[in-house]
């Protein structure tokens, strides 16, 4: 018998092989199996009536659309039947629940829950702050009250100030009068003086206890109505926290051995506070569900349905891998005791690439740096150009790698051999007068010939290494381009960065505010194939020794 959120294949799969080893969620290319499901799961979501969602599918310019991250579980059931199950990330605009698709890992939106009515608490709370803090009581008295401040601040300043003044005073008139005065006469000066230093400072300390019987009285109406602010917003903190308290312990994750962990003991192996939506993606919910029905998972796969987010890069229809923040911690317990395939993010492909050097003298190398080759050593790949470098070069003295290009890019890097020319390079970065470019063959036409991009750019701490378009945080990120040819569905350009961001070429070509066209085989912004067609073919730059301008060319090989 099928459980209630099996899905049976509409599409004939019998002769199709089952892989023998589950997905890996962090970077896979989906199999044939989940790839059916998906295009069945979608050929539903274009004539569903079961739910409103507005995906921004009909009008890209409307503010209020969003999309969602849809996923697909291929499980096989007690009958050695194939199937799958059907998941969305977050909650629908309508906030149902569709048949369609399995529950929540838990259900906070339940009629009558602990959840709705701690969050109707805390919103009335949240109202009544909002209402005291726009009141024309509350803002009338904290103007009167911070002018005051402000007036009393200043008459104090100056009097501060008078007292400064007149002390220097009293001390020029003792080393003026010192050596015309007697001994008693001097003595007797001094006294008076001392009794003018302590006049005035009584006359400040008295000043200060008016001033602050003032303000307690003219600010008492005020600081009511800030205790009560300061109370209610202490309440609606704690109410926070013990909601947020109830919502780890009850999201339980189950994994194949029927093991339960809950959100605190899952991200408390790392010392971490769950982020806010763990367990709220598609495939804890997928994993679940099966775990608890007593199917057996085969294959997954994510993809993304409706208008791409302002910040972030997602493709109509495109697959994408697990979040790392949310999910990783959350999955790694489910997945426990399962067969996966192998992390291909630790694949070190570029073992049997060799390191070209274009040029070398006594003060530089330029080389020619192959994709998927890094530039530095990582966390689990010590392959780089810096390893390689430092091997065939033990006895130079700079810090060698004076610019970076991203692992899936390949081109020209320049090397320095000492300390001094390592400086000189890098100097000549800071102030962009070195000048790059890049080819790229993007994944789609350009309507037009050439232009300017400027997206500002920062890490997305939630699924690092991935970049965000963000105006409020993010670091300034400028590209020129230009298209060189084009064919039936591809475009060659010319990349000029002006600035040098992290995957800013890569972010720029494929964000809807950018070109909206990324480049082909990027495994982030786009679509995985053999390579990114990314390359960095010439740069131009004034050389240490010579003090003049020198340039180099690589051209791809794609």
């Amino acid at each position: 018998m099928n459980s209630e959120k099996f899905i049976s294949f509409k599409t004939n799969v019998d002769a199709i092989e089952i892989p023998k080893k589950f997905t890996f969620p962090f970077y896979y290319q989906p199999h044939l199996l989940a790839k059916i499901a998906a295009n069945e799961l979608q050929d539903y979501l274009k004539i569903q009536t079961d739910f409103k969602h507005n995906f921004g599918l009909f009008n890209a310019n409307d503010q209020v659309a969003i999309g969602k991250m849809f996923g697909v579980l291929v499980v096989q059931n007690k009958s050695n039947e194939i199937g799958y199950l059907a998941a969305f990330s977050g909650k629908l605009e309508d906030d149902s629940y569709p048949k369609m698709f399995v529950p929540p890992v838990f259900n906070i939106r339940q009629k009558g829950s602990f959840f709705l009515k701690e969050e109707t608490e805390i919103s009335t709370i949240t109202k009544q702050i909002n209402h005291l803090l726009n009141s024309t009581k509350y803002l009338t008295l904290k103007s009167s009250f911070e002018k005051l401040q402000s007036e009393i601040e200043y008459d104090l300043s100056l009097e501060r100030k008078k007292l400064k003044r007149y002390k220097k005073e009293r001390k020029q008139k003792k080393e003026q009068l010192k050596p015309i005065l007697s001994d008693k006469e001097f003595k007797k000066l001094c006294l008076k003086l001392e009794q003018e230093s302590f006049n005035n400072r009584f006359y400040i300390k008295e000043l200060q206890e008016y001033y602050a019987s003032k303000i307690k009285k003219q600010g008492e109406d005020f600081r009511v109505l800030e205790a009560k602010i300061h109370h209610l917003k202490k309440l609606r903190k704690e109410k926070s926290n013990t909601l947020q308290h109830y919502l780890f312990t009850n999201y339980q994750f189950l994994n194949q051995q029927q093991n339960a962990k809950n959100l605190l003991d899952i991200f408390n192996e790392d010392n971490e506070i769950p982020p806010a939506g763990s367990g709220e993606c598609a495939a804890p919910k997928l994993l679940q569900y099966a775990f608890l029905n007593a199917l057996k998972p085969i294959c997954m796969a994510e993809f993304w349905w409706g208008i791409s987010p302002n910040s972030e890069v997602r493709k109509h229809q495109h697959f994408y891998p697990a979040c790392q923040s949310r999910c990783k911690p959350i999955l790694g317990h489910m997945l426990e005791g399962m067969v996966v395939d192998d992390n291909g993010l630790l694949e070190n492909t570029s073992t049997k690439k060799d390191l070209k050097i274009v040029f070398e003298d006594d003060d530089l190398l330029v080389v020619n740096k192959p994709a998927e080759l890094l530039t530095v050593p990582g966390k689990n790949i010590k392959d780089s150009v810096f390893t390689r470098i430092k091997k065939q070069y033990p006895n130079a003295t700079g810090p060698l790698i004076v610019h970076r290009l991203d692992m899936s890019t390949s081109g020209i890097l320049l090397i320095a051999k000492t300390t001094e020319v390592y400086h000189f390079l890098q100097n000549q970065f800071i102030k962009r007068t070195i000048k790059k470019r890049y080819v790229a063959v993007l994944d789609g036409i350009l309507s037009k010939k050439s232009g300017k991009i400027n997206l500002p750019l920062r890490v997305d701490l939630d699924d690092r290494p991935r970049q965000l378009v963000c105006y409020e945080h993010g670091k300034k990120a400028e590209t020129l381009w230009e298209v060189i040819t084009q064919s039936e569905t591809t475009t060659t350009v010319y990349f000029y960065p002006i600035t040098g961001r992290t995957h800013q070429l890569r972010v720029h070509a494929a964000h809807k505010n950018g070109l909206n066209t990324p480049i082909i085989g990027d495994d982030l912004y786009g679509i995985k194939s053999n390579r990114l067609q990314l390359h960095a073919e010439f740069i131009e730059f004034v050389h240490p020794s010579t003090k003049k301008r020198i340039h180099f060319t690589v051209p791809a090989e794609f």
